[in-house]
């Protein structure tokens, strides 16, 4: 049954702009998780109600209509103005949250992924949870196209006004190498070097370090798992440069690896815990400093027992941290 003439629900804009983030109605659909064929009604009904056609379904990807543009702008407006009205309620007490969409960084899989979402469990009782793990650059992308609510992810350089940025964690890159071996170019001149994949945001940043210090590194192998990596480096395949968090991530080759100072100049990085500004209240910041409490328990403590020199440089950031 449709819509009554001329009405717009909050449902139906919702679909018009997952199928405008997504560029077809499967993909709109899988992301709200209903059916094509519901997606495909709203976005008649919608188009029925404003007597206007707002997406070229002859297009691959589907193409906004300069009037779906138009809409567009006003249905992100509303679509914000309703998550803040949810938030507003919600958050006057955290156990009535009903919906929390997470982004993680693949780093804290093993570890921080599973104890967070433990212990927030507990605390939101009837909370569902959205939890979507993957690489930095894609969360936040996630998040600017309003489909995921937090994220946890390595800051990229540059903040938007609509952000709401809560630092957890400093840490270094590290040269990783066979156990026993020093990360000396010289003395590795013998060992292929292993190269974090440049299609993401970290592995661009590693390069463009080695090139700013004049550090040319051939290699046979650039690889997006640090399972994978760890694997050839504990082999004695090659040496790579990654964070110590990476390196704890693929704990089982732990013992025949060894980390060390870079030999370039130290390059670092930040992970912060992103949201919308203003839309969960105080929901980012209490969540920041819950994940400084794990983190510092579950990376940071581990890492320094096994490499003191990393004290000074893997540390917890934010309210209370030296930075």
């Amino acid at each position: 049954m449709g819509e009554p003439a001329g009405r717009i629900t909050l449902w139906a804009v919702e679909v018009f702009a997952a199928i405008a983030e997504e560029g077809s109605i499967s993909g709109a659909a899988r992301r709200l998780e209903a059916s094509p064929s519901a997606v495909s009604q709203q976005l008649a009904n919608l188009e029925s109600s404003l007597a206007t056609q707002l997406v070229d379904r002859a297009a691959r990807p589907f193409r906004l209509t300069p009037a779906g543009a138009i809409f567009r702008r006003r249905a992100l407006n509303i679509l914000g103005e309703a998550a803040l009205a949810r938030a507003e309620l919600a958050t006057r007490d955290l156990s009535h949250l009903s919906n929390l969409r997470l982004g993680m960084i693949e780093d804290f899989d093993a570890d921080v992924t599973p104890r967070f979402l433990s212990e927030l469990a507990g605390e939101l009782g009837s909370c569902r949870f959205l939890l979507e793990t993957g690489a930095s650059h894609a969360l936040t992308a996630q998040l600017s196209a309003r489909s995921l609510d937090m994220i946890v992810a390595a800051e990229m350089g540059g903040t938007e006004p609509w952000m709401e940025v809560h630092p957890l964690l400093d840490e270094p890159f590290v040269a990783v190498t066979p156990a026993g071996r020093e990360a000396d170019p010289a003395k590795l001149a013998d060992l292929p070097f292993i190269h974090y994949t440049q299609r993401h945001h970290m592995g661009r940043a590693i390069a463009a370090h080695l090139a700013r210090h004049n550090l040319q590194l051939e290699h046979r192998f650039e690889l997006d798992s640090y399972h994978a990596i760890m694997a050839l480096v504990s082999e004695g395949a090659g040496w790579t440069i990654a964070t110590p968090l990476g390196v704890l991530r693929a704990h089982r080759f732990l013992d025949r690896v060894s980390m060390s100072p870079l030999p370039v100049p130290p390059l670092s990085r930040s992970i912060a815990l992103t949201a919308r500004r203003g839309l969960l209240g105080e929901v980012p910041g209490r969540t920041a400093h819950r994940l400084r409490r794990i983190i510092g328990s579950l990376v940071i403590a581990p890492a320094v027992a096994r490499d003191p020199w990393l004290a000074p440089l893997l540390r917890l950031s934010g309210p209370g941290e030296e930075r």
